[in-house]
Formats: C-alpha cells, structure tokens, sequence
C-alpha cells in the first residue's frame, strides 16, 4: 500500500471536468484540500490554451485557481528550446497559446509568420482537426532542414463528446518516424515535466513518493508518474475505458470513481 500522499498533482479534462461540466464533488473536494493546507498543482497536456485561460476556465467551474498552479507543456517546451539553444520556433499548435512563450522568434507553422531564418526547433501540439498534410509536410521539412523535435504531448487520444478522437502523439509519432529523429518531450509523461511541478510544492528526491497524480489516462498520467517516482492513481471519469484498462497492464496506486473521492 503506497504511503499517504502530502500533496497532488491533479490532470484537467476528464478529471477535474467532463462535457464542459465540473465532474460531481470535485469542487468541493479541492476546496477541502486547500482548507487543510494539503498543497496541489493543476499539470495538463493541453496546448489549446495559454495558463491564463486555462486558469479562468477552472474558476468558471467553481475551482480556486491562479495562473502560477498551472503547469502546461509550453512553459515546458520554453526550458528545453533554451537548454539546446533554440530561439526561432515553428509552431504547430493554437496561436492563442504562443503568449506564453514570449522569448521566442516564430516563423511559418500556425504562428502566420515568415522569418528569414529557418527555424531551430519545430513544436507539435494540439491541432486536432486543424492537422492537414500540407502542415504535416512543412514539419517534415523543418526537420529535414535540421531543426529539433519538441512534442507538448504524446498523448493518444482524448474524449471530446460521447467519442474517443485522435491527440497530438500520433502526428509526433509519424513525424518521428519519417525524419528518424526523436523528439524531446515537454509534457506528461515526462519525468521533467513532474519534477517541475512538484518541486514547485517543495518536493524532490526521496519525497516524491508521496505527491500523488491524479488523472484519466493510464499512460500520461499512470504510469508516467509512477516511472518518474510519484504515485499514479486513476479516476474512472472523462477518458476511462474498463476494457482498455484491463488490456493495458498499467498497475495504478489506486483507482477512484472521481476525483471527489481525492484525500490523503
């Protein structure tokens, strides 16, 4: 039995909220979370939308939440373009979201840009129906030229109504494939990207153990925590299939019918 959590890492859609609505209890028991001082961070693969949104977004549905709580993958694509050098960037994702990665230079992709520079580094996240083989093309291209791979999500798909539909790993998936490069990932699973947050809540090393992710996907959220050292526990809301579940061979810390259920 894993040890009591001292804090959490909550997922987003699907888990704190389903079909626009906040999921049952969860409000409520987020709100005793923070009465109690069991501190928490709000991690999300999304790349639809800056913090800012994403922050407010959570308040429309009755959660506390503030902007500095939230911990996407762009922020975290910022760090690894930096740490190999890259100030240009071609981004494949919604061009709301490049406000929060104000350093850069953009050029072609979704940004509406045309530098005289190539790029250095090519960002893959969520387009969605957006996706077309004319971008898919131009990615490719950029990594012939020499730029780097960053996915925000490997994510495989997401529920959006009653239907699973495809995510953005997929499309990083075939882009990997045809350039026989590798991407650097920015979001969960990510070691990196939990380490960040979690440090955030003044935890590191040997504690990790006991901060808790709590989310719908058995990859992203499961057992990618448990494989940078945190509990993976699993809410069968939003994406939650039993069938895939069984199939999966994902083992998680423990299973919640809702995010309601969340204590320590």
């Amino acid at each position: 039995m894993p040890a009591s959590p001292v804090a959490f890492l909550f997922d987003l859609d699907g888990t704190l909220y389903v079909r626009g609505t906040a999921v049952p209890g969860a409000t409520d028991a987020l709100a005793r979370l923070r009465r109690e001082g069991v501190p928490f961070r709000f991690v999300t693969n999304t790349t639809s939308r800056p913090r800012a949104e994403l922050a407010e977004g959570l308040r429309s549905y009755g959660y506390e939440a503030t902007e500095s709580e939230i911990f996407t993958p762009v922020t975290a694509a910022a760090d690894i373009a930096r740490a190999q050098g890259c100030r240009i960037l071609a981004p494949f994702l919604p061009v709301r979201s490049l406000v929060d990665l104000p350093d850069f230079e953009f050029t072609g992709g979704t940004s509406g840009r045309s530098g005289a520079a190539a790029p250095e580094a090519v960002l893959i996240g969520d387009l969605g129906e957006r996706w077309s083989y004319a971008l898919m093309q131009e990615a490719f291209g950029y990594l012939l030229g020499g730029a780097r791979l960053i996915a925000l999500s490997r994510d495989r798909y997401w529920r959006r109504g009653d239907a699973l539909v495809l995510d953005a790993g997929p499309f990083v998936v075939g882009l990997e494939y045809a350039a026989s490069r590798p991407a650097s990932l920015a979001g969960k699973p990510s070691p990196a990207f939990f380490h960040a947050a979690a440090a955030s809540l003044g935890v590191g090393g040997a504690d990790r153990g006991q901060v808790a992710m709590i989310g719908d996907d058995l990859w992203s959220d499961v057992r990618g925590a448990q494989e940078a050292g945190y509990q993976g526990w699993l809410v069968r809301t939003g994406k939650f299939r039993e069938d895939v579940f069984r199939e999966s061979g994902v083992v998680p810390d423990r299973i919640l019918d809702s995010v309601a259920e969340a204590r320590p």
